[in-house]
């Protein structure tokens, strides 16, 4: 498979498969195809099914045949990039919920639980994530623009909740609260930093959706009813 991504910051990516390969994406995550593809709609069991709805992902997902030479393109649904992924030789990545955008099909998702409740309450990311493994290359949304990181061992980086985007298997994920009252009265960063600990890479974004709600909000007219 080759593939281009396009489209500045509204990004897609078009993948140009040869006969016989095969590109795996979420139930309506297909923006446009040549007339040369089979689509086959599968859940992947039940537990796979599940996981998926935890992780905020489609329970289904539809896999495209190709029956000559095409392309099929996949738009993301919020402005940012597209981040291409290789995974295999023992390499897996965790990823942030409804990361995923397409990936190959010997590329596996299954789901991260944090194992430090913590984490899970403060860490803005949430007890699940996504979790890539398999072979190949995954396709992933990011809300905003990209800053890549290779974090050596006991290295840390730290970052406001919803920034990470995802990072190696290898690396360590756990919450700090913000010393001093005055500074979470009066800082302005809430309770808790999000701690990420090499070694591996990581991928922050710089423009979480969730910020994003809360700045339209923001400019929403409140009822007084």
């Amino acid at each position: 498979m080759k593939y281009e991504i396009m489209g500045g910051n509204l990004p897609a990516v078009i993948c140009k498969l040869t006969k016989g390969e095969k590109i795996i994406c979420e139930g309506g995550g297909m923006s446009w195809m040549d007339d040369a593809f089979t689509m086959e709609t599968s859940g992947g069991g039940l537990k796979k099914m599940f996981g998926k709805a935890f992780s905020g992902e489609s329970m289904f997902t539809n896999t495209y045949t190709a029956n000559a030479d095409a392309e099929i393109a996949f738009a993301s649904s919020f402005p940012g990039e597209i981040l291409a992924v290789e995974v295999g030789a023992g390499k897996s990545i965790i990823a942030q919920k409804k990361a995923f955008l397409a990936s190959e099909s010997g590329v596996d998702m299954s789901v991260f639980f944090h194992k430090k409740g913590m984490t899970g309450f403060f860490g803005g990311e949430g007890f699940i994530m996504e979790k890539f493994s398999g072979n190949g290359i995954v396709f992933l949304e990011v809300d905003g623009s990209i800053k890549e990181y290779t974090l050596a061992p006991g290295e840390k980086k730290i970052m406001e909740t919803g920034h990470l985007v995802m990072m190696d298997d290898t690396c360590s994920l756990n919450v700090e609260r913000i010393k001093g009252a005055k500074n979470i009265l009066l800082g302005g960063e809430g309770l808790f930093n999000t701690v990420v600990t090499g070694p591996g890479k990581i991928v922050i974004q710089t423009m979480p959706i969730s910020k994003t709600a809360e700045l339209i909000s923001s400019f929403i007219p409140k009822s007084s009813n």
